[in-house]
């Protein structure tokens, strides 16, 4: 996990907060987040919120092999998943070194408890048993990632239910919920994790940390222990060493923690399996609150339809009247229209003077075309001239086949006076005329 670090001020503010005894969150050093259990439709699906992190929890089962060397017992399958979804900090389908110490401390804490009766998953000695499998999936990250993991765990362990079978010599058959009610799993007991962060080598001492305060700390005790005082597992992380005193310490705090979320737990489990019997709503989404804009539902409020039309005319005749309303639109000059309240259009028709210089520009067009007419005979009679008198001039190169014709001086003529514009028209208009010429010959 590559988390943003924290800066120097945030980190002194921190270890400043906890030498006082203060929390971010308002909890005093030995208080738990609250944790809150809900129950999906299906059998052994739950969601785990310890404060503001989430655990999603789903528990599958299947007909397998067993190993070789146990083929009486089940065989089970735990597996945590930390998604980018929960924290932006972590890598999709990397096994980060965090994730791998989370997966053997489940394990741990689950199977080598021996929590679960895997001999009664056995359905046929050496053929097939039940493979029990966990998934744990973290929604949101808020630190103590493993505490809220091993609620999640046993609780959709408890709440899981597997389908029925029946052996008749070596035809097995599996029954549907419809044809038998499903099996619970055998537990012994729940083990529950707790974790302790330690600060400046074991001097202050935190129950349930949260994610700010894990990047600061020392070193993490993880303690598994189940309502019976019997330590299941034990977890030191971290470069401190812990004396036999603060070992005890915090067993003892483990042993209050756990009776109290174990007798939460077994309440869960009661109310659902009560509300599942009685056939009332269960699931995720009759657990949101009603309250919350995330609600699907909402209780219908009674509507008073009497006098309605009386009421809409007294509604009427103490408003405001309305404004004054264009039925037409305004049509100020040709080509142009307005409707509503707004500035008159300024496109009207062209000015006199803009009229005056169109007019001019027609004239002065008029002048060059005639002007160009008289060029052109000029050319033609001053061109007929040039082939009576002048002698044709070849080039010396055999390659070249280019005729150079030598014309005349064009005599000067005197014109009147005409705009920049005429001129330009009347030598672009030569040019191009003399071109053609030359090419044409």
């Amino acid at each position: 996990m590559k988390a943003t670090p924290l800066s120097n001020c945030e980190r002194r503010f921190l270890l400043r907060a906890i030498e006082e005894r203060k929390r971010l969150d308002g909890r005093q050093c030995y208080d738990y987040r609250n944790v809150r259990i809900s129950f999906g439709a299906d059998y052994g699906c739950c969601i785990v919120e310890l404060g503001k992190t989430r655990v999603l929890a789903q528990v599958s089962c299947e007909l397998v092999p067993p190993k070789p060397n146990r083929p009486t017992e089940g065989i089970l399958f735990f597996n945590l998943e930390l998604s980018p979804m929960a924290a932006p900090g972590f890598e999709p389908g990397r096994q980060s070194e965090l994730l791998v110490k989370l997966n053997r401390l489940i394990e741990r804490c689950l199977r080598n408890s021996k929590c679960i009766d895997t001999e009664s998953l056995c359905v046929v000695a050496g053929e097939k048993v039940w493979q029990i499998r966990l998934d744990l999936h973290l929604l949101n990250h808020d630190g103590n990632i493993i505490d809220a993991a091993s609620i999640a765990g046993i609780v959709a362990l408890c709440h899981f239910r597997r389908p029925d079978v029946s052996v008749q010599g070596e035809e097995v058959t599996v029954y549907t919920p419809e044809e038998r009610d499903p099996v619970p799993l055998s537990i012994h007991h729940m083990p529950i994790c707790v974790s302790f962060a330690f600060f400046q080598q074991g001097t202050y001492l935190l129950v349930d940390p949260s994610e700010r305060e894990e990047r600061v700390m020392d070193g993490l005790l993880v303690i598994a222990m189940n309502k019976h005082r019997e330590i299941c597992t034990i977890q030191s992380s971290g470069g401190i060493m812990l004396v036999q005193d603060q070992v005890l310490r915090c067993s003892k705090i483990t042993a209050v923690k756990v009776a109290e979320i174990t007798e939460l737990i077994q309440k869960a489990l009661e109310n659902d399996q009560k509300v599942r019997k009685e056939g009332g709503k269960f699931g995720f989404a009759e657990s949101i609150p009603n309250q919350k804009i995330t609600a699907f539902k909402m209780e219908s409020a009674a509507v008073d339809t009497n006098n309605v039309e009386e009421q809409a005319e007294e509604i009427i005749t103490k408003a405001d009247p309305p404004s004054e309303v264009f039925a037409k639109p305004i049509l100020h000059t040709p080509g142009t229209a307005q409707i509503g309240e707004g500035i008159e259009n300024s496109w009207g028709d062209l000015e006199e003077s803009e009229r005056e210089e169109a007019a001019e520009e027609e004239g002065e067009s008029e002048a060059a075309a005639f002007e160009c007419r008289e060029m052109e005979t000029e050319d033609t009679s001053t061109m007929r001239e040039t082939k009576k008198d002048e002698p044709i001039v070849l080039s010396d190169s055999e390659e070249e086949e280019v005729v150079i014709l030598e014309p005349q001086e064009l005599p000067k003529k005197t014109r009147t006076q005409t705009s920049s514009k005429q001129e330009n028209t009347s030598k672009k208009a030569f040019n191009k005329r003399r071109k053609k010429k030359r090419a044409a010959r």
